[in-house]
């Protein structure tokens, strides 16, 4: 940290941070990057910035365990504090090596995010964060502590204060401030204080006891029993109110053995392996999880193909209907959660949109058909790291707002902007146990809300969860699993890979919430990477599969997408797992005929694509649909039906089945009706027949799936966690100008050339001369090199000071380099107040 000149100590925070180096002060701005926007003019506008309420509580909330109980061991201890205190208030009477050797490292992040201030004998807590952390009535703080004996006997009158001195035989006094001082010796004496516990009733003793640890403050009857009062009476309760009393800090402290905190947290709790993990076999939880993988491709695959013609509707205020989300688990022979998971990961990568029209639907997007064209390995990548980065927590799906909304897939409401930040970190602890090892889940919990702790009243979301953040890690591990990027519990290779290059050395909680998500080009990396170490453990597709003579064909793995894409049409999937079995029916050979395909064309290709012979039955029912498929023709009149055997034309009219279609005969060999075309058809291929439609040519129609696609969709952008992580170069060039800034504030100047000018310095405003002055000195500054202390003001009337080193003066206008933005520009002179040479210019 910058020093202060021996012997003396900063008198505010504005003074210390003026005591950094340039480091420290990057250090601080990457820490606090709310404190950036807008840049602050100077060292001053940092400080305050840094001390307001928002800005402090945000960085509270970023402190591990360990750093946020040391400042609220600070906020108890007297102001300022010294470091020996501190180290007594968390290690106790007795001392503890572990805190001894990690209050340095909370000390100094305290100091680096600018919440702590001071040299070590005259620490102080920056006076917003003293505030938040102190214990109050409203307000109980998580040491458990109560108010101090000044403040807990303010207002108390004079005569009490005697009282309560002369019960503990201590000599009376003429104030009560003398008064106070002489209780508070007395509580923080230790040989003293025991000496009047060991007069104590036990009972007494019992009342102490449920109130040490805290909650500090009891109820008491007007009549207090005897032991109550003798409390009261020894000062060791002070009221509160008048049915409440209060333990207070300095009694609390010796009953407690000077520790602050019940148990002081120095040291992260480990990642534990699981109990159950069988670690040593990094392969096989690599080929799990790729086995997962492909089943996460395959089942996005499923989802958006059974969506591929236009899914459900939107809701009117946005999202997917409870209906719909059912079908769809149904769909997928899944539970509705995981459903939730699926739709959530589609949406976040950009696959699945709703399309926009006046009667809004969700559809695949274009994407989606680029997406298809993918390896499997690079396909999966994408879905990883969106799933990786993204806000959206399908977790919450069935959950409510804070309204009591219910919260539905693919809703407005859906995005936490911690998800990532907690995605990752659960990884990299994963990362962190020997490859292929399980971790305990509570272990892992443990280790999380140790590194980002909630303090009482904070954490809670709109959902009304406090720990949202728990619940979000264990959604991770299952999403996890879920997706492949875990196997049996442990990180895979290509998991580990996703991540992107392991860290050296392990950051603070703050800085990996500042640096949680990476820049595009190490995304890009990672996915590659990741996709490479996935891609030798996925099976290779298959150009074949095997016909069998029960009109089933079995795929023993994945095929080749166009061999897939046209088995659908000709066969339905019967069940599928390690092999897919494909059951061929009349219906469905109709489907491949219905779309343009020929009965030779079916034999040909399933002769080519299978590894059997064609089975005779196979054979047989692709004839026979095919002689029967197009004997009947229906068009558009409202509807006929056409065929060249009028005995057929006979037969329909006699079934009974026929009735509902409104069916007469206009010729020999038509028939009209009056169904619509698409409800004639479907209704007489359920009786049994084989019609096809026809165009108004007389020409027989293909029909298709039709694939229903969005607009160009872009997937939704992640909610920021606060504003972005600044890269080097803002936070560089922020620090020269704040460090400019603060020069034009507070550099020395020279005084005024007329006596009757008002000298310029940091209390008299804008620098004031003539124009002849201001063009002299500007003048004289270009021919001698030196700096001016400037006034300005720019075209909308703002007014500022700057700090420039002219080169050039011409036209009216002075060039020069201004120290305050770090850079050179140029100012017309008549927007120059005045102009000060510096006592000494600057470095």
């Amino acid at each position: 940290m910058g020093t202060t000149p021996e012997g003396s100590s900063p008198r505010t925070l504005a003074e210390a941070l003026r005591a950094r180096s340039e480091q420290e002060l990057t250090a601080l701005l990457r820490a606090r990057p709310d404190l950036l926007n807008p840049v602050p003019g100077d060292l001053t506008q940092l400080a305050t910035r840094a001390s307001t309420r928002a800005s402090v509580v945000r960085a509270l909330e970023r402190l591990d365990r360990f750093t946020l109980q040391t400042a609220e061991a600070l906020a108890v201890a007297p102001d300022p504090g010294r470091y020996e205190t501190l180290l007594a208030l968390l290690g106790g009477d007795d001392g503890d090596p572990e805190v001894e050797a990690a209050l340095p490292r909370a000390v100094e992040a305290l100091r680096t995010q600018a919440l702590v201030w001071g040299g070590g004998g005259r620490l102080r807590l920056v006076r917003t964060a003293r505030e938040l952390l102190t214990p109050s009535p409203s307000r109980p703080s998580p040491t458990g502590l109560g108010p101090t004996v000044a403040e807990a006997t303010a207002g108390m009158s004079p005569g009490r204060l005697q009282e309560i001195l002369a019960a503990n035989e201590l000599p009376t006094t003429h104030d009560p401030v003398s008064a106070v001082t002489a209780l508070t010796s007395l509580f923080t004496d230790r040989r003293r204080m025991g000496e009047l516990l060991d007069q104590a009733p036990s009972e007494a003793l019992t009342v102490l006891d449920r109130l040490v640890w805290g909650p500090p403050y009891g109820e008491v009857t007007a009549s207090p029993t005897p032991p109550v009062r003798w409390l009261r009476d020894h000062g060791l309760l002070l009221p509160a109110s008048p049915r409440t009393v209060v333990l207070p800090r300095e009694a609390a402290l010796h009953l407690r053995a000077g520790r602050a905190h019940r148990t002081a947290e120095p040291v992260p709790p480990a990642v534990l392996p699981a109990r159950t993990a069988a670690s040593g076999r990094p392969a096989g939880v690599d080929e799990a999880a790729a086995g997962q993988a492909y089943t996460a491709l395959s089942t996005v695959e499923e989802l958006l193909q059974d969506w591929h013609e236009g899914g459900p509707p939107v809701l009117r205020a946005g999202g997917l209907a409870v209906r719909d989300l059912k079908r769809t688990a149904a769909a997928l022979d899944t539970h509705e959660q995981m459903a939730a998971f699926w739709l959530e990961l589609t949406y976040t990568a950009g696959l699945l949109a709703a399309d926009g029209e006046a009667d809004e639907r969700y559809a695949p997007t274009p994407v989606y058909d680029e997406w298809l064209t993918l390896p499997a390995a690079e396909r999966w990548a994408l879905l990883a790291d969106a799933w990786l980065t993204a806000t959206r927590t399908a977790g919450l799906v069935g959950g409510h707002d804070g309204k009591g909304r219910a919260l539905s897939a693919l809703g407005p409401e859906m995005d936490r902007s911690a998800a990532p930040e907690v995605r990752r970190r659960v990884l990299e602890l994963l990362a962190s146990l020997e490859p292929g090892t399980a971790p305990d889940p509570e272990s892992v919990l443990a280790r999380l809300r140790w590194e980002r702790p909630l303090r009482p009243g904070a954490g809670a979301g709109s959902d009304g969860v406090v720990d949202l953040r728990s619940r979000m890690a264990a959604w991770t591990l299952a999403e996890a699993e879920t997706l492949g990027v875990t196997g049996r519990g442990a990180l895979s290779e290509h998991g580990r890979a996703l991540l992107g290059p392991a860290e050296g050395e392990p950051r603070p909680a703050a800085d990996r919430a500042r640096t949680a998500a990476l820049t595009t080009v190490e995304r890009a990396a990672a996915q590659s990477a990741a996709a490479d170490a996935l891609a030798p453990l996925l099976p290779t597709p298959l150009d074949h599969v095997l016909l069998q003579a029960d009109l089933t064909a079995v795929a023993p793995g994945p095929l080749e997408r166009p061999l897939a894409e046209t088995l659908a049409v000709l066969a339905d999937i019967e069940s599928k797992g390690g092999a897919t079995v494909y059951r061929f029916t009349p219906g469905s050979v109709r489907r491949a005929l219905d779309a343009g395909r020929a009965a030779s064309d079916l034999h040909t290709f399933l002769a080519t694509h299978s590894r059997t012979p064609v089975p005779q039955p196979l054979s047989y029912l692709i004839d026979d649909v095919a002689r029967r498929h197009g004997h009947l023709r229906i068009g558009a009149a409202s509807a006929y039906v056409r065929c060249d055997d009028d005995a057929l034309l006979d037969e329909i009219l006699a079934d009974k089945r026929s009735q509902g279609l409104g069916l007469r005969r206009v010729a020999p060999t038509v028939l009209a009706a009056q169904a619509d075309p698409a409800t004639l058809l479907q209704n007489l291929r359920s009786i049994g027949y084989a019609p096809s439609a026809e165009s108004p040519q007389g020409d027989v129609l293909i029909t298709r799936a039709h694939a229903h696609r969005t607009p160009p969709r872009t997937p939704p952008v992640p909610v920021p966690d606060g504003p972005p992580a600044p890269d080097d170069t803002l936070l560089s060039a922020a620090v020269r100008a704040v460090r400019a800034g603060d020069l034009a504030a507070t550099v020395e100047r020279k005084p005024a050339a007329e006596p009757g000018d008002r000298p310029p310095g940091p209390g008299g405003g804008l620098p004031r001369s003539t124009s002849a002055e201001t063009l002299a000195t500007v003048q004289a500054a270009v021919m001698t090199g030196s700096a001016l202390w400037i006034g300005y003001v720019n075209a909308e009337g703002a007014a500022s000071q700057r700090v420039i080193a002219p080169v050039r003066v011409e036209g009216g206008f002075v060039t020069a380099y201004d120290h305050t933005a770090d850079e050179v520009r140029t100012y017309p002179l008549h927007r120059i107040t005045g102009v000060a040479e510096l006592a000494d210019d600057p470095a």
